[in-house]
């Protein structure tokens, strides 16, 4: 959707040249979130700019679909891409809804059209209809900034640009509106080139990182495949010591759940109990009742007689969806080295095991 040849920008001052994009070469495939990601300077917010032509490149070609930029009327090309920034410059004067229809209007979508739109908009942010005839100074910061991005995609653009859009709201809001976000880009599927330089949220957020430096792109690849091989040693410092960590976050409980570890049913406790667990070699069996749910766990090493008088409770569940990130602080948090996974519905589905975490994480790094 978003093709960059051989871009490049210049600035002449006093006679001398200064670059600041230097031959970026990148193609973002439609449907597909982008996150430029490096230090102050590096070019990051220039190459975003040149898309919608707010800054003139001085060598190379972009086409969006396929189509040059340079062949479109700059007002219309604005006006058919979505563009949010961290100063979100809402209009004080205009409603929610009225800043919300200005391009629409522009554009001249029917009044039922342009109703609908913003009332779906106002959904997909976590927001709602009780907000239509609010003014911005009614609203929170982290309220404001989800009513820039309703806004730039008011039109329903196939391409959206966002310079460190959450950049000013506070950490609690910010995580809520990415969210919200990737929620609602899981079902829009916008081609989303996004400025950032806060590492943990471009690897929220992406599905590929270029990390510029110095105008160049160091490199353009997956999040995971980024912190798993950097690929030069300005990356590797870039991402910190603990990239490796890092890379929990961007994988799922249910990719390391261990379902070969036996279980006992309830039904099945006897006075032959004993036997039966001591040959499952399995010091820590949970019970599970009829309908597939944990009732505890039994601890061989006390030698007690196994019966559900004797069940000890599990501290704590995870799901299958949780990233391993929330998993790892769970086990840290209850001082243990196992838990059970468990369904929306409390159905057991496996066990994870600390081990079997770290072990999955060493795969990915040898990779």
């Amino acid at each position: 959707m978003i093709t960059l040849e051989n871009l490049c920008k210049t600035y002449q001052s006093n006679g001398k040249e200064t670059i600041a994009v230097d031959n970026i070469n990148l193609h973002v495939p439609q449907g597909e979130i982008c996150v430029l990601l490096g230090p102050s300077g590096c070019g990051k917010t220039t190459t975003l700019k040149m898309v919608n032509r707010l800054v003139a490149p001085t060598r190379g070609t972009i086409a969006i679909d396929g189509q040059d930029t340079a062949s479109y009327n700059t007002i219309q090309l604005r006006r058919n891409i979505g563009y949010v920034i961290q100063q979100i410059r809402l209009f004080p004067n205009m409603t929610i809804q009225e800043n919300i229809s200005i391009v629409p209007k522009m554009l001249g979508w029917p009044k039922n059209k342009i109703q609908d739109r913003v009332l779906t908009l106002l959904e997909m942010m976590g927001l709602g209809s009780s907000f239509l005839r609010r003014y911005p100074k009614e609203l929170s910061g982290g309220q404001q900034q989800r009513i820039g991005v309703a806004r730039a995609l008011a039109a329903d653009p196939p391409v959206l640009l966002m310079d460190e859009p959450f950049g000013a709201v506070d950490p609690i809001n910010r995580q809520s509106i990415q969210d919200e976000f990737i929620k609602m880009q899981s079902q829009l599927g916008k081609t989303v080139l996004f400025v950032s330089h806060d590492i943990d949220e471009a690897i929220k957020m992406a599905d590929k990182i270029a990390l510029f430096r110095a105008g160049k792109i160091e490199q353009y690849d997956s999040p995971n495949n980024i912190l798993a091989d950097p690929a030069t040693d300005f990356v590797r410092e870039f991402l910190g010591s603990d990239r490796t960590l890092k890379r929990l976050s961007l994988m799922q409980a249910k990719e390391i759940l261990d379902k070969t570890t036996p279980v006992i049913r309830a039904g099945s406790l006897s006075v032959d109990a004993r036997a039966k667990l001591n040959k499952l070699k399995c010091h820590l069996p949970l019970v599970l009742d009829e309908h597939n749910k944990v009732m505890g766990y039994l601890d061989l090493n006390e030698n007690l007689v196994a019966d559900l008088t004797k069940l000890h409770p599990v501290p704590a569940f995870v799901h299958p969806e949780d990233n391993l990130r929330t998993v790892l602080s769970t086990l840290l948090d209850h001082e243990t080295n196992w838990l059970p996974c468990i369904s929306e519905d409390g159905g057991f589905e496996g066990y994870i095991h600390l081990k079997d975490l770290a072990h999955h994480l060493a795969q990915g790094q040898q990779l």
